[in-house]
């Protein structure tokens, strides 16, 4: 199996953050809506689980609360993730 490159691993996270994100808002106004939760609640998995392959090869995409880091301080390894220049 092909390992993803960092941009795709990036990208993958950013779409299934997006899908959640447009998820909740809808069931904000659509809270009974059970194929929308059940959708809601598999993209969330996935997303966590992109997030979780991601910062364990790159580190880190936010500063607290989501990983724990390891010494020294990972927070400051360049590039930011939100740089060009990280992609592949």
């Amino acid at each position: 199996m092909r390992q993803e490159s960092r941009s795709e691993l990036m990208a993958r996270v950013q779409e299934l953050c997006f899908a959640c994100l447009d998820l909740n808002l809808y069931l904000d106004n659509n809270p009974d809506d059970s194929n929308a939760v059940s959708m809601y609640n598999k993209l969330s998995k996935q997303f966590e689980q992109a997030r979780c392959a991601y910062e364990s090869k790159y580190g880190p995409l936010t500063n607290f609360g989501y990983v724990q880091s390891r010494c020294p301080w990972q927070w400051v390894d360049q590039p930011w993730p939100w740089d060009r220049e990280f992609n592949d």
